[in-house]
């Protein structure tokens, strides 16, 4: 089970790939936050952002997990921005 509320059905090829690769990530907390975020927006993404987030799956899960977590500083060399989008998506309102 991936837990995955969206369906790929329409999706292209970039698009589906990413959207499976954000629910295996490896670790389940990592799924559950570019998962969730990848059914809310795959389908909307810029160039741009498709790009951003196809380098974030090369990012190891701790890593990515600290960034996102504010556990440590994003660097420098990676989009803040669109990292900032995720963490804004499961921030509470």
């Amino acid at each position: 089970m991936t837990g995955t509320t969206r369906s790929s059905a329409g999706l292209d090829v970039r698009r589906r790939k990413l959207l499976f690769h954000a629910w295996h990530r490896g670790t389940r907390e990592m799924d559950l936050l570019l998962g969730r975020f990848a059914d809310a927006h795959v389908g909307d993404l810029s160039d741009a952002d498709l790009e951003a987030f196809e380098a974030l799956m090369s990012v190891p899960d701790p890593d990515l997990y600290n960034w996102i977590s504010g556990r440590a500083d994003i660097p420098d060399n990676w989009n803040g921005a669109f990292l900032r989008r995720i963490i804004d998506f499961h921030e509470p309102s």
